[in-house]
């Protein structure tokens, strides 16, 4: 339309020197820049029939009737997730406000607190990532590791491997120190790898999900100071289910998930960076190379600012607020008691009908075993027995263990000793029919 009503206006000046005036664009002229079109007419003409566009069809291939959803009960006595809580359901279910309402900001400072009182912190810069535990890992990776730091990693499972794997990739000079899976480092053999190494950063698995093995963490964060790196902890299996004295032991940096001892459904997941660790992000010569999880951004919404940085999940903080005052209410003291009671009654019960643990009772972790397959059973045989006769949920071994062990979780909620009955008369009947 603007084209036809240029055609028609009369040129007032060619534009040229000492016109005073813009330069309009002459009837002669557009024919000429509309060529090969004949004729101004019929190049509208051609565009008014161009321009007809046909309706789309829409394709009804993927469009799938399916009923109401109808899960079955499944007791889940795997490496996670464990059963979350009634009460965090129910709160998982409330009507969410908006990410920035006075209520849901009030909301984020208890989830804050109670988090501190969980891994025994003071740390400001303490929130839950909007991910699972493993958005929360590289978070922890993401922030404090810059291209050429050597980052020294104790490996002695499957997500010490996932720890090299991310530090790796954001230009971290990795360097493992491995032990057989299911032992946990010394600390002497940690003195000696920050000698040879001299890292930036120590980064050790607490619980290891692979193993069930229990890395002793005290004096490790004096060590760390000693050679002037930061100590970075996996607690995702040990959160709320094993004691951790983040402060006391001096890490700096802890990540977990809230699957697993919090009872949470999977999908936000606590971080905690301490004052070295900001000191360090603070003064990064590049820039933190993941934007959705650079605490300098989420700083900003999470800390007494406020600003909108992401959409939070406003549902999954309503959970796990639910879940940390859960914690709360019982007590850490009393509720590691639980976790490790429950395990010694499992490790009992275990040797009563034949079966054996692959890790040495002194660093067995409480919220999950590795059970050894005897010889000659099919491991997935029976645990695809206990799901579909019991639904009971156990899990086979990863990596180097595959086929080698059961995992068991006993986990926050379903850390009772009915759910150890009950999986032992199960393991008792799928093991007397091999």
């Amino acid at each position: 339309m603007w084209l036809g009503i240029l055609a028609f206006k009369k040129p007032q000046s060619n534009g040229g020197p000492g016109s005073g005036g813009p330069r309009c664009l002459s009837t002669v002229g557009l024919r000429r820049r509309l060529a090969p079109v004949a004729t101004f007419d019929a190049y509208i003409s051609t565009k008014e029939s161009t321009s007809v566009v046909s309706t789309p069809t829409i394709e009804e291939s993927h469009r799938i009737a399916t009923g109401d959803l109808d899960l079955p009960p499944r007791l889940l006595l795997g490496p996670g997730p464990s059963n979350a809580h009634p009460r965090v359901l129910q709160a998982l279910s409330t009507p969410q406000v908006g990410h920035l309402d006075p209520a849901f900001v009030e909301l984020m400072s208890e989830v804050q607190e109670l988090l501190r009182y969980v891994w025994q912190t003071d740390n400001q810069a303490t929130i839950p990532v909007s991910g699972t535990g493993s958005a929360a890992m590289e978070a922890s990776l993401a922030n404090t590791v810059e291209p050429g730091d050597v980052v020294l990693v104790g490996v002695n499972g499957y997500f010490g491997l996932r720890l090299v794997d991310m530090a790796g990739r954001y230009g971290g000079d990795v360097r493992q120190i491995v032990k057989p899976w299911g032992e946990v480092l010394t600390l002497e053999e940690l003195r000696a790898g920050l000698e040879e190494h001299r890292p930036a950063i120590l980064a050790l698995v607490h619980a290891e999900t692979s193993t069930g093995a229990r890395q002793p963490l005290e004096a490790v964060g004096e060590l760390c100071r000693e050679f002037d790196c930061l100590l970075l902890v996996d607690s995702v299996t040990s959160l709320g289910g094993v004691p951790l004295f983040l402060d006391q032991w001096g890490v700096d940096v802890a990540y977990s998930g809230s699957q697993k001892c919090l009872s949470c459904p999977p999908g936000i997941a606590p971080l905690t960076l301490g004052a070295r660790a900001m000191e360090k992000l603070a003064v990064r010569k590049s820039q933190v190379a993941n934007w959705y999880l650079d605490m300098s951004l989420l700083g900003k919404y999470w800390g007494t600012e406020r600003t909108y940085h992401h959409t939070a999940p406003i549902n999954m903080n309503y959970a796990l607020r639910e879940a940390l005052r859960i914690v709360a209410e019982e007590g850490l003291e009393e509720r590691w008691a639980r976790h490790q009671d429950n395990a010694e009654l499992l490790w009992e019960g275990l040797a009563e009908i034949g079966l054996g643990c692959h890790v040495a009772p002194e660093h067995r972790l409480p919220s999950l075993t590795t059970v050894t397959v005897p010889d000659g059973v099919d491991a997935k045989a029976v645990s695809a027995q206990l799901l579909s006769d019991h639904n009971i949920e156990i899990a086979g071994g990863l990596g180097e263990l595959a086929g080698r062990v059961w995992r068991v979780g006993l986990m926050g909620f379903n850390s009772h000793p009915e759910n150890v009955q009950l999986l032992l008369d199960a393991l008792r009947e799928a093991l007397d029919r091999r």
